[in-house]
């Protein structure tokens, strides 16, 4: 019997077609790989193609040893000689040989990360750029952007000067300054890896002749993923015998944040108009049930290419959806499962995967799960109270609180940057260890310490703005404190002046932190700062049991494409969330739209015998309640492929209704817990309304707000010095904010 005996149909096709161009659209587990590597087999066993001429490229480097292992074990002997690699190492081995051709030495350096962040950090300097104002990172970022597609300083710098946005034309200086720093330090950075190589092959024929003729036969994995740079180089080296295979998914194309352009795998019949295209849609991995689900999603999407995924395993279960009234008891409902499923014999915790739109979102999983007793790991991240914007703010209310934690002293320090160097600190330190005091009782006598100096200055105003925190500690709220402390310092500023992705998502955990403290608030009847970092404390030192090998999964949805579980929870399915509020109300909200709907496919298809989604109606978000209708992708499944104990919100009803929704009312707030995230973003522009003052809208008209777009009122309450008013916007669903800092304006 013949390897390829064992393939379907769809798979022995695509494995047989082997000369010009081919496009594999290869559905969700449908064995794209097993394509992949008997494809070559075939070229080498059955076509007589010399190893030599065959090229295979992936996106990692373990997806590439992967595929070096299964081509040896099919092939055997010569496969060696086959070029399997990533496309940063197969341009490394081309540039090590050719750059010199291009103006660098063949010796060049490779930045990494934290290499190019210093180079960043002394041409800011050079060229007197505030980065309090134009953050390093953010110039990395766009530096970055431009080499994803193909954009020199020189062309950045033309597409600059057409533009009135100044930080635009710094972009493009910095850029300038950038690369001419590498240049002369004969050192390219990651990007410059592939951008170069491009470079090369576009600016010497003979170079471009020698590749070309080496790889008669190109194969290139996980198409969909690619950007500009790698299209282009791409399709220099399989410019003169056209036999390049792609194998991607459209459906699942998930980093545009990354660069990634999805148009490379719709666009590739116009790109190679001689191209075959084979449909991968056989599942090996799901249930019927829930590749029914997935179809469902992805087909309202207008920019793929059509494909229906179908299975020959059981129909399995029904899409369990479970509804909530609060993120807390979806988290508990979540523990309780999966703590019933293990005690049942149903599955291993190994077996389970929680997904969920971003990062900040484990936190209430992470505490359930270590109440519960439940082994569980973050894949993709670190646990909550770890990351670092955790930590650093956590120190500042330690600090606050006793301040006798010398390492949260230590900590915080120079969070924002103080000028503090090393020496001051150590001086300080050796005085409070001379003296038998604190650390932080050392600092306070800082001008006591003779060999500081100068930095004595330095060192009292952050002496000064702990003690005036702790001032307050009697007269305002935890919640308050930590909102101040988030002002006071920047911190917020500091990481939305980054821009950067990194950046939001710790500016989303922060948010987290807060939601952690007025939960505690409203859950105590005598809540104090103490009884807040104990509780944390508990939660925080508890180890997730990462030795043991059977635990549950936590992770993003761009972290699990790729993995496969029998049973898994798509949590916090709600508009706002997932989809995401910005891919709602952004310019581009269609385009934005379908990138979040294939990641919804991609969570869908993740499982293998049973899937449940859960959503709350209420979640805290930056310590406030907001009021979020059923993500609209739970609402493009079909109900009858859905069964919960919990109350499935038809298409007919009425979004504009809140009892039509929810048949819940919102839950009031104190005036105290209300300020929250708005203190942070909003402070600054408020005009506050007095109760004497009428507002210029009343209950039921239609309102339009800068951020929400419009909605309806639907409740006005009188508070404190201000109004607190609810309104149901046409696509975030239910906000409740002080009227001062909504500044919303009547239709």
């Amino acid at each position: 019997m013949s390897i390829y005996d064992t393939l379907n149909e769809q798979q022995r096709e695509a494995v047989y077609q082997t000369e010009g161009p081919v496009l594999i659209l290869a559905g969700a587990g449908s064995g794209k790989t097993r394509v992949l590597t008997h494809r070559t087999a075939y070229l080498i066993e059955e076509k007589g193609v010399n190893p030599y001429h065959i090229m295979a490229i992936t996106f990692t480097n373990k997806a590439a040893g992967e595929m070096r292992e299964r081509i040896d074990k099919i092939v055997g002997f010569g496969s060696e000689s086959i070029w399997v690699s990533t496309f940063h190492s197969s341009c490394v081995r081309i540039l090590r040989r050719h750059i010199d051709r291009i103006g660098f030495d063949t010796n060049f350096t490779i930045y990494d990360a934290d290499d190019s962040k210093s180079l960043m950090k002394d041409i800011c300097k050079r060229l007197e750029i505030d980065t309090k104002i134009y953050k390093e990172k953010s110039f990395l970022a766009a530096i970055s952007s431009a080499k994803d597609e193909l954009i020199t300083p020189t062309e950045l710098m033309r597409r600059a000067l057409t533009s009135s946005d100044y930080a635009k034309r710094k972009q493009a200086e910095v850029y300038r300054e950038y690369q001419e720093a590498l240049h002369k330090n004969n050192a390219l950075d990651f990007d410059d890896l592939i951008m170069k190589t491009v470079e090369l092959l576009q600016s010497d024929p003979e170079v471009k002749n020698y590749y070309q003729e080496r790889f008669h036969y190109i194969m290139v994995d996980e198409y969909q993923d690619t950007n500009t740079a790698q299209f282009e180089l791409i399709r220099l080296l399989a410019g003169k015998y056209q036999n390049l295979c792609v194998v991607g998914d459209d459906d699942q194309s998930i980093y545009k944040f990354r660069g990634a352009n999805i148009y490379n795998i719709l666009n590739f019949e116009k790109h190679f108009p001689d191209a075959k295209t084979i449909k991968l849609e056989q599942n090996y991995r799901s249930t019927q049930n829930i590749l029914n689900a997935a179809n469902s999603v992805i087909a309202n999407n207008v920019g793929r290419k059509s494909k229906t995924l179908w299975t020959a395993n059981d129909e399995g279960k029904k899409i369990d959806f479970e509804q909530f009234n609060t993120g807390y008891e979806e988290a508990d409902y979540i523990a309780r499962d999966i703590a019933g499923g293990v005690r049942n014999g149903d599955y291993h915790y190994g077996d389970y995967a929680v997904l969920y739109r971003t990062n900040a979102q484990s936190r209430l999983f992470e505490e359930r799960f270590i109440v519960s007793n439940i082994p569980y790991k973050i894949v993709g991240g670190v646990n909550f109270y770890a990351r670092k914007e955790v930590k650093d703010l956590l120190a500042y209310l330690k600090t606050i609180d006793n301040a006798r934690d010398d390492l949260a002293v230590r900590r915080i320090l120079n969070v924002p940057k103080r000028g503090i160097g090393a020496t001051t600190v150590n001086r300080v330190s050796d005085y409070a260890e001379a003296y038998d005091i604190s650390f932080y009782d050392a600092l306070k006598r800082a001008d006591e310490i003779p060999s500081i100096g100068k930095a004595a200055s330095k060192v009292k105003p952050f002496v000064n703005l702990i003690q005036v925190f702790r001032s307050k500690l009697e007269f305002i709220s935890i919640s308050d404190l930590l909102r101040e402390v988030i002002e006071e310092t920047g911190y917020v500023k500091e990481l939305e002046a980054e821009g950067t992705d990194e950046a939001e998502a710790r500016i989303e955990n922060i948010d987290e932190l807060l939601s952690k403290v007025v939960s505690y608030e409203e859950s105590e009847e005598h809540p104090t700062l103490s009884g807040f970092l104990e509780e944390v404390a508990l939660v925080a030192d508890i180890d997730s049991l990462e030795d043991d090998s059977d635990y549950v999964v936590l992770m993003t949805l761009h972290s699990a494409k790729g993995l496969e579980f029998p049973k898994v929870y798509l949590a916090g399915m709600e508009d706002g969330l997932f989809p995401s509020y910005m891919s709602i109300t952004s310019d581009d909200s269609s385009e934005q739209l379908e990138e979040e709907r294939r990641l919804a496919y991609v969570g869908i298809t993740r499982a293998m015998k049973e899937l449940t989604i859960t959503c709350a109606k209420q979640r805290m978000i930056r310590g406030e309640t907001q009021y979020n209708k059923v993500s609209r992708f739970v609402k493009e499944i079909p109900l009858e492929l859905l069964e919960g104990k919990a109350p499935v919100v038809s298409r007919k009803e009425s979004d504009s209704s809140i009892e039509n929704t929810w048949n819940v009312k919102p839950k009031r707030m104190t005036m105290r817990q209300q300020p929250s995230g708005q203190s942070m973003q909003a402070r600054a522009f408020a005009s506050v309304h007095t109760k004497e003052e009428k507002l210029p809208y009343d209950i039921a008209d239609r309102v339009l707000h800068t951020r929400f777009g419009e909605g309806t009122v639907v409740a006005i309450v009188e508070g404190g010095r201000d109004y607190e008013v609810t309104v149901q916007f046409d696509t975030v669903g239910i906000k409740k904010m002080f009227a001062s800092f909504a500044k919303l304006k009547k239709l």
